[in-house]
């Protein structure tokens, strides 16, 4: 299974699985394969969980020290990182490369909840981008 996943997840893409993975170990900061098998809500095997690590390390997103017998996981791309890679990825799979689908649709979530303050915070940024020319 965890081989259909990371090959069914293509190049740098991540899957369903090594996404879970990752927030374990950005929550964590570093852990065994051990501690993300307790992390996970519903785990895959132990074996499963190593061979996913394995892939996440080869893909480059993650990189491990040892410690006795032991490997330690940790990010080796910082969470702000991914997230802005995720997004530039979804942008241009979903939304056709445009920034207004993407705030568009977040917008029409009906369960979307913007207080004032984040609704300014929003325009502030907006005309920011605005005077950069972007």
């Amino acid at each position: 299974m965890a081989a259909k996943e990371a090959k069914d997840a293509g190049g740098e893409g991540l899957s369903r699985r090594e996404r879970e993975i990752m927030d374990v170990l950005y929550k964590l900061g570093q852990a065994t394969a051990a501690q993300v098998e307790m992390a996970l809500a519903d785990p895959p095997t132990y074996t499963a969980i190593r061979t996913h690590l394995t892939i996440l390390e080869k893909k480059g997103h993650v990189r491990h020290t040892q410690d006795g017998p032991r490997y330690v996981y940790q990010p080796k791309v910082a969470r702000e990182k991914m997230a802005q890679k995720a997004v530039k990825s979804m942008l241009s799979t979903f939304f056709n490369d445009s920034v207004e689908g993407v705030v568009a649709a977040l917008l029409n979530q009906e369960d979307t909840k913007l207080s004032r303050d984040q609704l300014d915070r929003l325009s502030a940024m907006i005309e920011k981008a605005k005077e950069e020319g972007r």
